[in-house]
């Protein structure tokens, strides 16, 4: 049977194009969300790996930082200095 979209199965538009819709906004995307640092802030974070460019990926409350200089498995405390919609990036402070 064919639902409201001429599709048969009942999945609506906005799963079709890979994510739950509800209230006509995209519940996938955090990109209003408040993040959980801001620049300024001092973090203690441990290194998870290395992006492609070297700098060093750690993750505050499942948000990205990448630290420039810093390599995997390194404690380190960061200082943010700029947040971005999915990111933020951090100079390390000791």
């Amino acid at each position: 049977m064919e639902d409201e979209f001429g599709d048969e199965g009942g999945e609506s538009r906005g799963e079709r194009r890979g994510g739950r819709r509800e209230g006509g906004m995209n519940i996938k995307s955090n990109y209003f969300l408040p993040k959980p640092v801001k620049v300024g802030d001092e973090v203690e974070v441990t290194v998870e790996a290395v992006a492609s460019k070297g700098d060093g990926i750690a993750k505050k409350d499942g948000f990205v930082i990448f630290i420039k200089g810093a390599k995997e498995g390194d404690k380190v405390k960061v200082r943010i200095t700029d947040v971005k919609a999915r990111f933020a990036i951090g100079e390390v402070v000791s």
